[in-house]
């Protein structure tokens, strides 16, 4: 492990982990580059990644969507980069944005961040 980049660290699961255990939804998905933790981005209403942070001081993200590769470093505040964590890559691309299917309510806009 290199400057909190764990680079066998597999993912969570598919899906923002504190969401999906309390029934929530997400917009974009971040994976914590250290633990493999799978949250929910800032734009969502429960911002679990930036929680993630907060409660283990982990401090690097890379984006969980497909065909995003970069890294978010919250020390900074910045766009970071690094190498590829274990796959998956990114949430499975059938699953839907904002996310998961069934669990959107309709006025989701009003809920964002």
């Amino acid at each position: 492990m290199t400057d909190g980049i764990d680079t066998t660290a597999a993912p969570s699961g598919s899906g923002c982990r504190e969401c999906d255990e309390a029934g929530g939804w997400w917009v974009h998905l971040r994976r914590c580059a250290e633990c493999g933790h799978v949250g929910c981005c800032d734009t969502s209403p429960a911002q679990h990644a930036t929680a993630h942070f907060r409660t283990t001081g982990h401090p690097l993200v890379r984006s969980f969507e497909p065909g995003e590769s970069w890294y978010w470093d919250y020390r900074t505040e910045t766009i970071a980069e690094g190498p590829d964590l274990p796959e998956p890559q990114h949430r499975p691309v059938d699953q839907p944005v904002p996310g998961p299917a069934g669990r959107v309510p309709r006025d989701w806009r009003a809920h964002i961040h």
